[in-house]
């Protein structure tokens, strides 16, 4: 007598039929839906993704169950794949409709801080880093089994609603497959997933960690003197330029129409906004918006938003972060929310 029933095997097409119509129930109910789509036999094609599936392949603990996921995927068994700060959550149809979801520790601080020193001076720009575009000893160092940006096995946690007991099931395999398929479109997910902002790479003002605080001015070993580079001088050290203020946040001044009537000045910056993360806040709240909607607004990441609201003291900010913040400070929140089309 089996204590133990097997589901009837359903076809692929019909599963993936029935996965549809669920699919759409949840997008009427206001769900996000953000299916993978795998073309051609490779499961990623850039840096990032590859990188991303090679890391996972390294480790003995995932190899008995990925092969399976690579199949899951690449059929588009997951109908939603969604990454944020620190989470995966995700829908892969199997016999059913199954939730996913996986948990990633943010990078130890101590580890950020060595990547981004041994990576400093050597990516050109924000355009570089997020296309993989940089040379070898930096791919090794951003992929380095132990000490790069991807996550160890110790640092996930991962959960699905099917009957598996299994620690990594098809499903989830399929899922972190679909990761590096999502990297490969939106590659500055992996940073905000281990919370850190990926344009720290590219900039040589980094902090120098607590044991470290000295005053860059004083007198070096040799008598001369030390000091902080700042943006513009990196362009002439380097002979590279650095990402520069978002359009949207400096528009040319543009010719004023004859219709008889004043045309709008642009937002000046307002020198007297001190950046603190209680003055960041108040000005994000006061323009109720969101810190994903600030973020796009100020031109930086989520994450960083993020950390100037956690900071202690005034910020300490590239030039032209804190004229692109300063600038937002002068405006109206009728001014800001039509800025992002609200």
């Amino acid at each position: 007598m089996s204590y133990f029933r097997w589901k009837p095997y359903v076809p692929v097409a019909k599963r993936r039929a029935n996965a549809a119509r669920q699919v759409k129930q949840l997008q009427k109910k206001g769900k996000a839906i953000e299916p993978v789509t795998v073309t051609g036999r490779n499961i990623a094609h850039t840096f990032w993704g590859q990188a991303w599936c090679d890391h996972l392949e390294r480790f003995s603990d995932f190899a008995n169950r990925l092969p399976r996921g690579r199949t899951y995927v690449r059929n588009g068994s997951v109908c939603h794949l969604g990454i944020g700060a620190g989470r995966i959550e995700a829908i892969v149809s199997g016999s059913e409709l199954y939730d996913i979801a996986i948990a990633i520790k943010p990078l130890p601080e101590d580890k950020w801080q060595k990547l981004r020193e041994r990576c400093t001076g050597k990516i050109g720009s924000l355009l570089e880093l997020l296309q993989g575009r940089f040379s070898g000893q930096v791919m090794e160092i951003v992929t380095d089994r132990e000490q790069g940006l991807f996550p160890l096995p110790g640092e996930i946690e991962m959960s699905c609603s099917c009957p598996d007991w299994a620690d990594l099931c098809k499903h989830l395999a399929a899922v972190l497959y679909g990761v590096g398929a999502r990297l490969d479109q939106r590659p500055e997910l992996l940073f905000e997933l281990r919370g850190v902002d990926h344009q720290e790479l590219i900039s040589a003002d980094i902090d120098l960690g607590p044991d470290l605080t000295r005053d860059l001015t004083r007198p070096g070993k040799e008598g001369g003197k030390h000091r902080r580079l700042e943006t513009d001088d990196l362009a002439d050290v380097f002979g590279i330029e650095l990402d520069a203020a978002p359009a949207a946040l400096t528009p040319r001044p543009s010719a004023p129409k004859k219709t008889g009537k004043t045309s709008a000045k642009p937002a000046t910056p307002n020198e007297e906004f001190r950046p603190t993360a209680a003055a960041v806040t108040r000005l994000r709240e006061r323009f109720g918006m969101s810190k994903a909607q600030f973020a796009d607004l100020v031109g930086v990441s989520s994450v960083t938003i993020g950390n100037w609201e956690k900071a202690d003291g005034e910020l300490r900010l590239r030039r032209v972060t804190l004229r692109s913040l300063q600038e937002v400070a002068g405006l109206t929140p009728r001014q800001a929310a039509k800025r992002l089309g609200r």
